[in-house]
């Protein structure tokens, strides 16, 4: 099938970061099958839930009746492991060239890692960090609730309708169409959650500035 161009304007773009920006499946699986395996659950499952969501907030859906405190502590145990090991964690193709574009305009980080974690990944990965962030300690809810994409609104100070989002999981996507706001989708987790459009990944953007501000998203399927 021939490419198909679909262009969305927006003031500002609210952007995850795993699966979105970098690539750090490699680390999730390490960790998550290893926590898996010790709780006597199958990792694959978990591995399929894991994506976009706090840890504390995954391990109340594969464990429903553990203690919520007990979750909190194996987050920050998990949070600890995973950023301290970056082997393998690399942008997701296009992602320096969309970050260079988005120098100077308005967007933010919404991420379910904490702020260390970010760093970290980040870095590895070679990738600026923006500016604008909300990260897990500035939320009180998860993805998939809409908190962390209507706070990062509030602080670049758009309205959610003239937002656009990137997010690559289940979570993410059904928090940034929960939060009023249109979702590009980025990778292979995205295409089955009916996110507004989808793309491979961030080769497929091409972002225009216009002089109204305005911010002019190319998105080539």
């Amino acid at each position: 099938m021939p490419a198909t161009d679909t262009v969305l304007n927006a003031r500002a773009l609210l952007l995850d970061m795993d699966g979105t920006l970098v690539n750090s499946d490699a680390v999730v699986e390490r960790v998550w099958r290893r926590w898996a395996e010790e709780h006597g659950l199958d990792p694959e499952a978990a591995l399929k839930v894991v994506h976009g969501r706090q840890g504390y907030a995954t391990m109340a859906v594969l464990l429903p009746d553990r203690p919520v405190e007990r979750n909190h502590a194996d987050n920050r145990e998990l949070l600890a492991q995973e950023t301290a090991d970056v082997d393998g964690v690399v942008p997701v193709p296009g992602a320096p060239a969309f970050m260079a574009a988005l120098s100077g305009l308005p967007h933010a980080l919404v991420t379910s890692a904490d702020e260390a974690l970010a760093q970290a990944r980040m870095t590895a990965a070679g990738l600026p960090m923006p500016a604008t962030r909300v990260t897990a300690e500035l939320v009180g809810a998860s993805k998939p609730d809409p908190e962390g994409f209507l706070k990062g609104a509030a602080e670049l100070g758009h309205a959610p309708a003239d937002c656009v989002v990137f997010e690559d999981s289940e979570a993410g996507i059904t928090a940034g169409l929960a939060a009023g706001m249109r979702v590009v989708g980025v990778g292979p987790r995205a295409a089955a959650h009916h996110p507004t459009v989808h793309v491979d990944d961030l080769t497929r953007i091409r972002i225009e500035a216009l002089a109204d501000g305005t911010l002019n998203l190319r998105v080539t399927a």
